[in-house]
């Protein structure tokens, strides 16, 4: 860059002053007044003086923005990408480059911001997956050696091992579900099947199994229901099973009551279908629930220690958001947390 301003320097002297002096010369020479001459004199300074004015406002609007230009790049190749680039006192004929400049320093900043944290999540999120298959395959072979060893001794020894197998077993289906479902969000391959679905009778079926699974799991279960019998959603069935059954495993695999307890409510809510999903946990804190539908958000150690691949409510979100409804949450620290989620009736006169 030095280079740079001894030639730039060089060139505007030469392109102003050379022709000029050569004209002013060839007046001067052909006149004998020795006014001319001091004219003459005179003319040559001011004319000096002009071409360092016009050298240093080059340099000041084109030499000064450039060395910055190339000092950002020089950061930029060496991995910095958090030095701004100053552009106030920059003439308004480099400003635009500058800022150009600029934004694409923000832009590849967010970007490698973006790629740290997808390889920070892609480590966390293969962590808890490795801890959640290994621990339901730990369960299961100490259930299947007590089971060898004569360990289980009675049938009801027998019926609570096969039960809990069962459930272990029932735990790695999910997860293995739920990690084939993670790929085809990244890649927006979600397959729905839209029907008409009667509302009433759908939450009814889904409550039912509900009632098994958490009673199994010695949880109780509460259900209400206050919707009319005509009501209709357009909505895919199976994937709204997913949203309520992730729902409802958050709140089992972080219950920390001796009795757990899910509540479930749904509500005539005017041109919306409402349903309330709550638990009896140890809830979060309010500042963070505007991230809980976040990936792999966990909301303190307690829920890190419990393992989980932290993606269940970002597919609920996600569900949510394709079947035009909307998903949120309430939470009281200690005292429980209420997951709800709205659809939009199905009207006759909308086909």
């Amino acid at each position: 860059m030095k280079q740079t301003r001894i030639r730039l320097f060089g060139s505007v002297l030469m392109i102003i002053i050379i022709p000029m002096a050569l004209f002013i010369l060839g007046i001067w020479k052909n006149s004998d007044s020795y006014l001319t001459t001091q004219v003459l004199i005179s003319g040559i300074a001011v004319l000096v003086i002009v071409a360092f004015s016009m050298a240093f406002w080059v340099y000041g609007a084109v030499i000064l923005p450039l060395e910055r230009l190339e000092q950002a790049m020089r950061e930029i190749k060496n991995g910095n990408f958090d030095a701004p680039l100053d552009t106030e006192d920059v003439s308004s004929e480099m400003r635009g480059l500058m800022d150009d400049f600029e934004e694409m320093r923000l832009r590849l900043k967010e970007n490698r911001e973006e790629k740290e944290k997808a390889d920070s999540d892609a480590k966390e999120f293969l962590s808890n997956i490795t801890h959640d298959l290994k621990t339901p395959i730990t369960s299961i072979k100490g259930y299947v050696e007590g089971i060898q060893d004569g360990v289980a001794s009675s049938p009801e020894q027998m019926d609570r091992y096969i039960r809990t197998i069962y459930n272990k077993a029932n735990e790695m289906d999910h997860l293995i579900d739920e990690l084939t479902f993670y790929t085809k969000i990244d890649s927006n391959r979600i397959p729905y099947h839209f029907a008409i679905v009667p509302a009433a009778q759908f939450f009814r079926d889904c409550a039912e199994d509900l009632r098994l699974e958490t009673e199994a799991r010695s949880f109780r279960f509460t259900f209400t229901e206050s919707l009319g019998e005509d009501v209709k959603l357009v909505a895919d069935a199976e994937q709204m099973r997913r949203v309520i059954n992730n729902i409802i495993s958050n709140s089992i695999k972080y219950c920390d009551k001796a009795i757990g307890e899910i509540r479930m409510r749904v509500v005539d809510d005017g041109d919306f279908v409402r349903v309330e999903l709550s638990d009896n946990g140890p809830g979060i804190a309010p500042r963070q629930l505007p991230y809980v539908f976040e990936r792999f958000f966990r909301a303190d150690e307690a829920r890190n220690f419990k393992g989980g691949s932290g993606i269940g409510l970002s597919i609920v979100k996600k569900i949510m958001e394709d079947h035009g409804g909307r998903v949120w949450a309430r939470s009281e620290p200690g005292k429980g947390m209420t997951i709800l989620f709205s659809l939009r009736k199905h009207m006759e006169d909308w086909t």
